[in-house]
């Protein structure tokens, strides 16, 4: 069974798109953060991480240039899933090592959607 990494800092948002990742048969792990997220990549790197970008602590950005030093870190896909929504935002987590990115509030067939063109489905 794949595995994604779910992080954002509202729990409503964790809860949804833990539903739906389940649904299309992927084990979830949960971050508030991307400090938790970063300890969560250093037990176990899943396959995707599912990634908002305005959070406390450290923010998706930080994370995701973090996640890519780390051995294996190279490999998940990220799908950046926030409010951020401009060109300027978009390219930067791509030049990041962002795979894709949706806009919020996304549904299950957006995520079902950018899993498939990633691959991961």
């Amino acid at each position: 069974m794949k595995s994604c990494l779910i992080v954002d800092d509202s729990k409503v948002i964790r809860m949804v798109a833990r539903k739906i990742l389940q649904d299309l048969e992927f084990e979830t792990v949960e971050a508030a953060d991307g400090s938790e997220a970063l300890d969560a990549c250093k037990s176990q790197m899943p396959d995707a991480v599912l990634l908002d970008w305005n959070m406390p602590v450290m923010d998706g950005l930080e994370f995701l240039k973090e996640m890519r030093k780390l051995p294996g870190g190279e490999a998940p896909i990220v799908v950046f899933c926030t409010t951020e929504n401009d060109l300027d935002h978009i390219q930067v987590a791509i030049e990041a090592g962002a795979n894709e990115y949706i806009m919020k509030p996304f549904d299950s067939e957006i995520i079902q959607t950018k899993f498939a063109q990633a691959g991961l489905l």
